[in-house]
């Protein structure tokens, strides 16, 4: 308390100064229209300024929540995108389905699970990827996984009560079916484990007609993932001088140094498909065990 009256004693003058001028600027600003208007226009203008980088401070702050409300947003409307439905083959006998899409007969075929990555690797040669959704919450192995934006990410091989680890398409051992959109051809997506920037489209035909910037979706014919999603673009045709076919470089759309959010998605018929693909290929490549 004693230095705090020894330093008003030693300033009293320059701090009456500072009141005598604060009060007479209160007179100026308060009984002078002019120098009130142009107070009040610097005020607005510096609480203005002031405002704004707050409101930048407090948008950083909040952007990983907001980033999950719209991801939550973008769940529920891929659900209710007509690809995830088919209308199966009523002609011979009555299909009951209890996900029903409309009034016209379509039945779910996938369904869309939100995730957030807590984990991801894109230097080795193997990467992968560890989501906080687990067995707990419905994923399963072979479960698709897609980005925020409907890109391909990987394929769920591991899962725990509460998580789950995905195979990135950044993976020497990852093959993925894909398909050009303008042509429809089918061919076999693949990493040669060098650039991260970069997969490796195969068996593609040279009769197709290829340009640089085609789009390069997941095929129909993929038990994993649905059709019509992207893959990514073509960035380089080259051929192998070998084969018949092109080697595409394919510019990923999954940006995967910077992923955060991203969608499982289960084929709801993936057990009866692959099912009936083990039991065809046993039956008919071990004809000692099963004589025709």
């Amino acid at each position: 308390m004693r230095n705090i009256f020894l330093f008003i004693g030693r300033y009293k003058t320059f701090l009456s100064f500072l009141i005598l001028q604060g009060v007479a600027l209160w007179f100026l600003f308060s009984f002078n229209r002019f120098h009130r208007a142009r107070f009040l226009g610097v005020a607005n203008e510096v609480t203005g300024r002031i405002n704004t980088q707050y409101n930048k401070v407090e948008d950083y702050f909040e952007l990983r929540e907001e980033n999950r409300r719209v991801h939550r947003i973008n769940d529920s409307l891929l659900n209710l995108l007509p690809q995830n439905f088919m209308q199966p083959d009523t002609s011979l006998r009555e299909v009951r389905d209890s996900l029903p899409f409309d009034s016209l007969g379509h039945y779910r075929r996938y369904y869309f699970r939100p995730a957030t990555i807590v984990y991801n690797t894109v230097n080795s040669q193997k990467n992968y990827l560890q989501i906080n959704r687990g067995a707990s919450h419905g994923i399963k192995d072979n479960m698709a996984v897609l980005g925020s934006d409907g890109s391909a990410v990987g394929v769920v091989v591991g899962v725990s009560p509460n998580f789950s680890q995905v195979m990135s398409l950044l993976h020497v051992d990852q093959k993925v079916s894909a398909s050009l959109k303008k042509s429809g051809d089918m061919g076999t997506m693949e990493w040669d484990g060098k650039d991260p920037r970069l997969l490796n489209l195969k068996s593609i035909p040279r009769s197709t007609e290829v340009k640089q910037g085609d789009t390069v979706l997941t095929s129909p014919t993929s038990f994993n993932f649905p059709p019509g999603y992207m893959i990514g673009t073509v960035a380089e045709v080259l051929t192998d001088k070998s084969t018949n076919f092109y080697v595409l470089k394919i510019k990923p759309s999954a940006r995967f140094f910077s992923l955060q959010q991203v969608f499982v998605v289960e084929n709801l018929q993936y057990a009866e498909q692959t099912t009936l693909n083990q039991n065809t290929r046993k039956r008919i490549e071990d004809p000692k065990k099963n004589p025709r």
